[in-house]
Formats: structure tokens, C-alpha cells, sequence
């Protein structure tokens, strides 16, 4: 992946973090899932809210430029940075809300906690 578009995911994952947006599943196996919160489906919901993510940036130019500038910043810094821009920018911060609320909607209805993580699923 390119430097630039490292950033661009970086500085987008950023934002979707700070309005708590990473999804995952939990790490043991359950032997019944809940209807509509397999791997699957929560791969297919992360795909959607990203291609929102996606689509959002491209058409909001100075949202893109926003986070594609907290590339270097410390974790701590870029959230900060953005939890300034979001308070200033209510409408931005509510459209990104309305992109990411499929992810929460699941995480809630599948029980999924906020930090999990998919790993070591090849």
C-alpha cells in the first residue's frame, strides 16, 4: 500500500475509532451464533460502512484533506485533533455517525464489544 493511502485508511480509521466504529468478533468460538452476526455478516457490514467512508471522503474534499492531515500525529494527538473538528463541524460529525451506524447497530445486536478484533481467520 502506498504511503499516502496508508495515511488516508490510518487517518479514517482514526475517525471511525474515535466515534467507536471497529468491529470484530469475539475471540472464542460460539457454538450457535446469532442469526446475522457471523464472520460474514460482519465482514459484509465493514464493507459497506467502509465504502460510505469511502465515497463520503471523495465527495468532501475538506473532510479528506482534515484527516489525511493527521498522518505523523501521535494516536493521541490525531484523536484529539479530531474530536476538535467534529465539535466544530456538527453536520460532519453527524453524517459520519449516519455512515458508521450500520457497524454499530451490529456490534450492539450481536453482542460484539467494542475493541474486538478479527484475527488469525486464514
Amino acid at each position: 500500500m502506498k504511503p499516502a493511502s496508508r495515511s488516508l485508511v490510518r487517518a479514517a480509521a482514526v475517525i471511525l475509532a474515535t466515534s467507536g466504529a471497529f468491529l470484530g468478533t469475539a475471540g472464542t468460538a460460539v457454538a450457535d451464533p446469532i442469526p446475522g452476526c457471523t464472520a460474514g455478516d460482519v465482514t459484509a457490514v465493514m464493507t459497506g460502512v467502509s465504502a460510505g467512508m469511502t465515497t463520503y471522503l471523495f465527495t468532501h474534499p475538506d473532510v479528506n484533506d482534515f484527516l489525511t492531515s493527521l498522518q505523523g500525529l501521535s494516536k493521541s494527538d490525531a484523536k484529539k485533533r479530531t474530536q476538535d473538528y467534529l465539535n466544530a463541524n456538527p453536520q460532519v460529525r453527524d453524517e459520519l455517525t449516519a455512515i458508521r451506524q450500520p457497524g454499530v447497530d451490529l456490534r450492539n445486536r450481536c453482542n460484539i464489544p467494542l475493541k474486538a478484533e478479527i484475527a488469525s481467520v486464514i
